[in-house]
């Protein structure tokens, strides 16, 4: 099955870059092929060929949960993504981690995504434990 991992930096690229990289490796443990998608970066590439989809979200500010606005305009932009199982996911940078991943939830299924699981991330070792356990199938 094809997957998507895509994130959206903000800040220290380098830290979500990294735990979405170990999440891709526990995916691909499952035997799935998995295309990392730096949003900020990638920003015309298309959703629509995958099958599942993980998004991750990266906070500015520690005091804040309102989602980066590159966030709905890729969603938007991103192809046929209605119906897609998906994954959200944060960094733990917020102290307003639970509102910060329920927004992100909700604009995914906004754009009619379907919710299978979220979490909040805050190291590779998890990100790898957690993507062999995704029931992706």
């Amino acid at each position: 099955m094809r997957v998507a991992v895509v994130y959206f930096p903000s800040g220290n690229r380098e830290k979500i870059a990294k735990i979405s990289k170990a999440l891709a490796q526990g995916i691909e443990s499952q035997g799935h092929q998995v295309d990392i998608i730096d949003a900020a970066m990638d920003v015309n590439s298309k959703l629509s060929v995958y099958q599942y989809v993980a998004v991750g979200v990266q906070f500015s500010s520690f005091f804040s949960s309102k989602l980066p606005d590159l966030v709905n305009r890729y969603l938007k932009n991103a192809g046929m993504v209605a119906g897609k199982r998906c994954f959200a996911f944060i960094l733990p940078r917020t102290i307003l981690g639970g509102k910060s991943l329920t927004n992100l939830m909700s604009a995914m299924e906004g754009e009619g995504m379907f919710m299978k699981f979220s979490d909040i991330i805050s190291d590779e070792a998890v990100a790898r434990e957690i993507g062999k356990k995704l029931a992706i199938d």
